[in-house]
């Protein structure tokens, strides 16, 4: 079997430059993605700041694109080797991810406007707000351990995961008990909504953090994998 020819120098110049260039817009975008999720956050709290939330997704979409666009075209014209293809599939999937949390953001606010005008229950907004601060620890953290190829924090993502779920499975017990009061009870269900969302958002920090250790170890495997729960 022939031997894979190496990239001449001037190629694998080239090929640095474009990992290096997509490796600060993923880390651009993540930042932009986690922003929108505070301010989504910030903004069913103060029940303030809801278009602007909406309009921000257009960052993250144009990030998305544009990375998505440099990628097939590295793989297309740069004939990059067995590690960089792994760097590129990681990144696609990356990218993805954070498009997804942006998208939460954008449910998170649209709920938190429709029910702006309705009363609402403080202990179940508490809950709210402290499984978005842990979301919010998460998405830095996965960005943070893609960006240093840190193994090890990368492996701590689906313990961070561990309290979003039980306080997500929890604030329906809070909800219930609103049935005498309508109004009241309509906030709820919307919120057990805005609940989910944050919740789904912890698991793509969790997704890219199984991104990360594809990228270290060359092997892919789930972190959690709802098929096999563990006992």
């Amino acid at each position: 079997m022939s031997a894979i020819p190496e990239l001449s120098p001037h190629i694998r110049r080239r090929l640095d430059h474009e990992l290096r260039d997509l490796q600060v817009k993923i880390r651009s975008m993540g930042a932009a993605s986690q922003s929108m999720f505070e301010s989504s956050l910030h903004s069913i709290q103060s029940n303030t700041g809801f278009d602007e939330v909406i309009a921000s997704d257009d960052v993250v979409d144009a990030y998305y694109m544009d990375i998505e666009r440099q990628v097939l075209d590295v793989l297309a014209l740069q004939s990059p080797m067995a590690s960089d293809l792994r760097f590129l599939t990681a990144l696609l999937h990356v990218s993805l991810h954070l498009e997804r949390m942006a998208d939460m953001s954008v449910n998170i606010v649209k709920i938190g406007s429709c029910v702006s005008h309705l009363p609402r229950n403080n202990s179940v907004m508490t809950t709210i707000m402290e499984m978005g601060s842990i979301a919010l620890t998460m998405i830095e953290a996965s960005m943070d351990a893609f960006a240093n190829r840190d193994l090890d924090l990368s492996l701590r993502l689906p313990l961070m995961d561990d309290p979003v779920d039980r306080l997500n499975r929890g604030i329906i017990r809070d909800i219930l008990p609103m049935a005498n009061d309508m109004r009241l009870l309509e906030w709820g269900m919307q919120i057990h909504v805005v609940s989910r969302q944050i919740e789904r958002v912890a698991d793509h920090a969790v997704d890219i953090a199984e991104q990360t250790a594809f990228l270290i170890t060359g092997e892919f495997r789930e972190f959690t994998d709802a098929s096999h729960p563990s006992t």
